[in-house]
C-alpha cells in the first residue's frame, strides 16, 4: 500500500495552504507566466490556462494520492488571492525525508510568505507527520531563495555540479537553455527548535521541479 500524506489545509497568521481548485486557474496562469518562474523552474514554456487547470483539477491532488507528497496553493487569510504554490515532492517514506519547492507571484514577493509558508509545511512534516529531514535545492544564480533558505534555518551541505538547466531571456525576445549548479540546503527537526511558524523571507522564489 502507497503512503499518502492527509488531504489537509494548513493556517498561519497570514495564510492559508490549501489543495488546489479550479478556482485558482486565473491567478495560477498569470502567476507562472511571470519571467522569473519561467527562468528559474521547468515550467512549460508558455504556461497556458490549459496548463494551469490541468494542475489545478487534477495533477496537483495526483501529487498525494500517487505517494509522491503534496502540493498546495499559498493564499492570503483575509482576501483569499492566490500568493503561491508549494510543493512537497519526492518522498522517501522510509527515511522520511522530502523536498519542498516553491513560487510566489510576483506582486506578492517581499512580504516573506515564501519564508511563512515553507516553515509552517515544516512544522507540519516534523511535528504531525514525524518526518526526518527536508531538502531544498536552489540555482546557484537564485539569490533570492538562498537568502529564504538562510533565514528559515536551513544548512547548506553542498553544490550538485551541473544538475539543472535553467532558461535565460534571449535578445530577440525568447529563451535559451542553461546549465547550472545547484545548491543543497537541508533542514532537519532540531534546526526549528525556538523558529515560530512565521518567518520573514528576501523575495520568495523557490526551485521547484513541476510535473
Amino acid at each position: 500500500m502507497t503512503s499518502t500524506f492527509p488531504d489537509i489545509s494548513i493556517s498561519t497568521d497570514r495564510l492559508v495552504l490549501r489543495p488546489f481548485e479550479e478556482a485558482d486557474v486565473p491567478a495560477l496562469t498569470e502567476m507562472m507566466t511571470d519571467e522569473l518562474v519561467t527562468a528559474w523552474t521547468d515550467l512549460p514554456h508558455p504556461y497556458t490556462t490549459a496548463d494551469a487547470r490541468a494542475w489545478a483539477t487534477g495533477k496537483a491532488a495526483a501529487v498525494r494520492t500517487e505517494g509522491r507528497g503534496i502540493a498546495l496553493a499559498v493564499t492570503e487569510f483575509l482576501t483569499q488571492r492566490l500568493v503561491g504554490a508549494l510543493h512537497v515532492d519526492h518522498t522517501d517514506w522510509r527515511v522520511l525525508s522530502t523536498e519542498i519547492g516553491y513560487v510566489i507571484a510576483p506582486w506578492a514577493r517581499g512580504e516573506g510568505y515564501a519564508g511563512e509558508s515553507v516553515l509552517a509545511v515544516a512544522h507540519w512534516l516534523f511535528e504531525d507527520q514525524k518526518f526526518e529531514r527536508i531538502e531544498l535545492r536552489t540555482a546557484a544564480d537564485n539569490t533570492a531563495s538562498h537568502q529564504v533558505a538562510q533565514k528559515i534555518g536551513c544548512i547548506s551541505e553542498g553544490v550538485l555540479r551541473n544538475a539543472w538547466i535553467a532558461r535565460s531571456p534571449t535578445e530577440d525576445g525568447g529563451w535559451t537553455d542553461i546549465r547550472t549548479d545547484l545548491i543543497v540546503w537541508s533542514l532537519l527537526p532540531e534546526d526549528l527548535d525556538g523558529v515560530p511558524g512565521r518567518a520573514a523571507d528576501a523575495s520568495g522564489f523557490g526551485y521547484p521541479e513541476w510535473n
